[in-house]
């Protein structure tokens, strides 16, 4: 039970043992910001508009998605069972703007895809906050597998050992082909608020499809597919978060939380 373990507080993060929460601040009512041209498409009430994957896929059978202060919440189900899934928009998109807020826990492998079908075959958003990972580049999740992640996140610790965040740093992947030379990555410090809510931007226009990715105003990503998968993917998809299956990808009791979803059809 997590009320028997310690709390600790720091840098606007609280841990009982090994878990890292944020202190999530209320969410942002009706005078938030809906840009020009987009529709607000989450409530902030409840999940209307959404569903859960209808059938079991590689990562589960959907996990728990609840509203909790305002914010699309979901965490395995039960905690640390492995068994997650993905919470899809019932209407399907093509070329597209798609805005929102995230706040996750520390250690999730989560994502946001992009014209996703039903089982979660898609162009993924990584939103791999783990040390490790990446966020803002691109996966393709349910097709191949080929990523164009050209860096890596990690933690500095307060705590290394209850995993309490000081900042966290961005270093450059490993080239992928001889000769390749490493990128300049984004100042971490400067551009994810650590235990606050982070605004994410993708732009998706084209089959194949041009996709290119913002945090916080900062440019992480523009990545053309080098494949137009006709046998999965459509023309069109649904957007959705994820909560990733398994016990690797997600600690017991970790939580992602998104909040101020809007779009723009293109």
């Amino acid at each position: 039970m997590l009320s028997r373990l310690p709390l600790v507080a720091c840098c606007g993060l609280m841990a009982w043992g090994s878990l890292l929460i944020p202190m999530v601040s209320p969410v942002v009512g009706e005078d938030a910001k809906v840009e020009p041209g987009f529709t607000v498409i989450y409530n902030g009430k409840d999940l209307t508009g959404w569903h859960k994957n209808p059938e079991k896929i590689g990562h589960g059978t959907g996990g728990k998605w609840v509203v909790e202060e305002g914010a699309i919440t979901g965490e395995q189900d039960p905690p640390g069972s492995g068994n997650g899934g993905i919470l899809l928009s019932d209407k399907t998109y093509g070329d597209f703007e798609v805005i929102f807020e995230a706040n996750p826990d520390w250690g999730p492998c989560s994502g946001f895809f992009l014209r996703s079908t039903e089982k979660g075959n898609c162009y993924q958003m990584m939103l791999d906050y783990h040390d490790k990972g990446n966020v803002g580049q691109i996966y393709r999740e349910g097709l191949d597998g080929a990523s164009n992640r050209t860096f890596n996140i990690d933690g500095v610790y307060a705590d290394a050992e209850k995993k309490i965040l000081k900042e966290i740093k961005a270093t450059p992947a490993a080239p992928t082909k001889p000769g390749e030379k490493p990128v300049e990555v984004p100042d971490w410090s400067k551009v994810w608020k650590i235990a606050g809510w982070n605004t994410m931007k993708c732009r998706v226009v084209g089959n194949p499809p041009t996709i290119t990715t913002w945090i916080n105003g900062t440019q992480i990503t523009e990545y053309t597919s080098d494949k137009k998968f006709e046998n999965v993917l459509k023309d069109k998809g649904h957007i959705a978060f994820q909560v990733h299956g398994g016990a690797y990808g997600w600690p017991k009791g970790a939580k992602v939380r998104f909040r101020n979803v809007r779009v723009k059809e293109l």
